[in-house]
């Protein structure tokens, strides 16, 4: 087990949680201390895992054009919604983690945008800024669910380093689970790219032909 610094639960409090297209569950939102990168990180707990079963976790990095105003550049609002629909029904928590653009922040991702519309991919965006492809580090989410006591558990995600990431920091990933797909006309590109430079886990056939379409 790497020697990773505790986090402690700092608060609980129910909210109940409604999406614009009408589906609404009760969520437990939970706050921490001691997280190692300082951020503002918050755990959704849903449902109730079955007696016996590991739960069903995603690690969620928050995208506030996706999420909150529901833009079709990316695949994270739909992304959202699955997964607090998926977790509520099976049992398991939702780290919504404070990393807009894979890390580099709101203000670079639209700049990253501004370098997209004319020809990069997403990856090769963020490096003509001088920035990390992707910045992301997942210890403050693995103190997160040790605090929550899970230790094992299987992950909601296409991203393998999510998955290798936790495991490196001692948690026990049963399964990797794929989420939906969830294309636009002004996101194909962006899946494709993620297929192509981080080995996610979607249909590059049929995102081909919708590039090319």
């Amino acid at each position: 087990m790497p020697n990773i610094p505790a986090a402690t639960q700092r608060s609980r409090v129910r909210v109940p949680l409604r999406f614009g297209d009408g589906y609404s569950v009760d969520a437990e939102l939970v706050t921490f201390h001691g997280l190692t990168d300082g951020q503002e990180h918050l755990a959704v707990v849903l449902g109730d895992p079955a007696p016996g079963a590991v739960p069903l976790v995603r690690l969620h990095s928050e995208c506030l054009t996706g999420d909150v105003f529901g833009s079709a550049r990316c695949d994270c609002g739909p992304q959202l919604r699955e997964a607090v629909e998926r977790i509520a029904e099976r049992g398991g928590v939702l780290l919504y983690l404070r990393q807009e653009g894979r890390g580099i922040g709101l203000y670079n991702k639209l700049d990253a945008y501004a370098l997209q519309d004319q020809g990069l991919d997403t990856y090769a965006a963020n490096t003509a800024l001088g920035l990390p492809e992707d910045d992301r580090d997942y210890t403050a989410a693995a103190q997160m669910l040790t605090a929550l006591g899970i230790e094992s558990l299987d992950l909601l995600s296409n991203n393998p380093d999510k998955a290798g990431q936790l495991r490196d920091l001692g948690i026990d990933v049963h399964d990797r689970v794929p989420t939906g797909v969830f294309t636009t006309a002004h996101n194909v590109r962006y899946l494709r790219a993620k297929v192509l430079q981080t080995q996610h886990t979607l249909p590059l056939g049929e995102l081909t032909e919708l590039s090319a379409g």
